[in-house]
């Protein structure tokens, strides 16, 4: 095909198809550029849910989209994030499926690593070392708990935001909170110490500590030894829920639950109280787990055209069918949220034609109840009465009693 491609000329009864074109540019970019190192900020970074790293690396006059897969960057010893600026290896590459080019990443380091971050590192090594991080350590949560204390500030943000989320998805939830300092000297003293109070109170289900998002000085109480080893001496579970999305702290990979943000922190540990959530969310679920059933079938046949005989490039297909079943991922998850919208629609029309077929509506359109006095019964037919009958009259809104003087059939 690269033959093909190199000729200069071109019978027009011949024509190259798209397929062959995309794939003879694949093979001189990747066997003609050698691995080589490349320095850039990245932006528009993604941890997708297979693992796999997306993202741009840029300078000041241009972009080039880079992706590194699961199996290289399960080693990182840091979390990649917008705005950082990095060196990393590798190679350009071609994604056939949309036709243009990628850098696939191999290794990556920070451009420049600074003190707080290198200890950051190296308290992280030492403590991953001992077994904090264990996954066999790790508390299960209680699915539905009722009494939940929580380590921050009482002057945040943070706090408002988590009891704001409580109290609207579990609303017969009881909050207690250790009021403590976030960030400073003696922070992670206090820290520690609330922990080692709510374990001797032992009256809550879980406990969540966190703070809001700041630089990686404000951040650094929850990065300090003493709070990592009083979470793992906890015996009630522990949330870390410190920063935003994207920061990372040493008592998030120490609890035994790590949410992105306070505010998510507080959706993850306390259900949702509406039954007819709770249904859609089944429903959610379920669809996940045959979507998931799918993407594993995927992801074995594809192991087993990798592994088949006379491929070139078993690995590179691979990469190239995992990415799109990603995308396929993302699409459904689109059209799953759109089918739950629809469901709430369905259930608030249901709602208002039952309230229209209400007696009480129609007796505000002005009909009347006609009861005896004497029975208490309900009147449907004049014959049902006689002269001088006592009957009493239900209005929307009150009740009248009134004589019989005639009757007409």
């Amino acid at each position: 095909m690269t033959s093909r491609l190199a000729q200069s000329e071109q019978p027009p009864n011949e024509p190259l198809t798209v397929s062959e074109l995309t794939a003879g540019i694949k093979n001189l970019l990747e066997e003609g550029l050698p691995p080589f190192w490349l320095t850039g900020e990245i932006s528009n970074f993604k941890h997708h849910t297979s693992g796999h790293f997306y993202f741009s690396m840029k300078d000041e006059e241009a972009q080039i989209p880079c992706v590194m897969w699961a199996g290289r960057n399960r080693n990182l010893r840091f979390t990649p994030r917008d705005g950082m600026q990095v060196v990393v290896h590798g190679k350009v590459t071609v994604y056939e499926k949309r036709g243009y080019y990628q850098f696939e990443v191999w290794q990556m380091q920070p451009a420049g690593v600074g003190a707080l971050q290198l200890a950051f590192e190296r308290l992280k090594q030492r403590l991953h070392a001992e077994g904090l991080f264990d996954e066999d350590h790790k508390k299960p949560l209680p699915e539905y708990p009722q009494r939940i204390g929580i380590v921050t500030s009482p002057t945040g943000a943070a706090i408002r935001d988590v009891i704001s989320v409580l109290r609207r998805r579990w609303p017969a939830i009881t909050i207690i909170l250790r009021p403590v300092r976030v960030q400073g000297a003696g922070a992670a003293e206090e820290i520690a110490q609330a922990l080692e109070e709510f374990n001797a109170y032992g009256e809550v289900d879980l406990v969540i500590i966190g703070r809001g998002g700041g630089s990686l000085e404000d951040l650094w109480p929850f990065n300090e030894e003493i709070v990592a080893r009083a979470i793992y001496a906890s015996a009630l579970p522990v949330v870390s829920a410190v920063g935003h999305e994207i920061d990372f702290s040493i008592s998030d990979f120490v609890a035994d639950l790590r949410a992105p943000t306070p505010s998510a922190a507080a959706e993850m540990v306390v259900p949702q109280a509406a039954e007819v959530k709770r249904l859609l969310w089944h429903q959610l679920q379920r669809a996940y787990l045959h979507l998931h059933r799918q993407m594993q079938t995927q992801r074995e046949r594809l192991q087993r055209f990798a592994g088949s005989y006379g491929m070139r490039r078993p690995i590179d297909a691979l990469h190239q069918h995992s990415q799109t079943l990603d995308e396929k991922h993302h699409r459904l998850q689109q059209s799953m949220q759109q089918v739950l919208a629809q469901h709430r629609r369905d259930i608030a029309h249901l709602y208002h034609r039952l309230q229209a077929l209400s007696h009480q509506n129609i007796l505000r359109r002005g009909f009347t109840l006609v009861f005896k006095d004497d029975s208490g019964s309900l009147v449907s037919a004049a014959a049902q009465l006689q002269p001088e009958d006592r009957i009493r009259l239900q209005f929307a809104e009150g009740q009248a009693h009134a004589t019989v003087q005639s009757t007409q059939p």
